[in-house]
């Protein structure tokens, strides 16, 4: 279920600062890795963990890979919460 993916991504504050770096505009690897005092592939895992739950999305240009927040992804999920708490009233 994609909303489990996604409470499991949002449930670790770096990839939260990660989205909140996001909301300003599209960033590279190296841009977002200037806001963190982690290794590469530390980020490459959050970064990762963030994309499988298809909350940001990724652009290779050139050598830089560029990531962006997938804004429909969080349409679905708030979709989602709407049906279940609709789901609770009505029991």
């Amino acid at each position: 279920m994609l909303l489990n993916k996604t409470w499991d991504a949002l449930a670790d504050p770096t990839r939260r600062k990660i989205l909140e770096l996001l909301k300003k505009k599209d960033l590279s690897v190296q841009e977002i890795a200037l806001n963190f005092e982690m290794t590469l592939p530390s980020l490459s895992h959050h970064l990762s963990v963030l994309k499988n739950a298809n909350l940001v999305t990724s652009l290779r240009r050139g050598q830089q890979i560029i990531y962006s927040l997938n804004l429909s992804v969080f349409e679905e999920v708030a979709k989602d919460l709407y049906d279940f708490f609709n789901k609770a009233k009505k029991r």
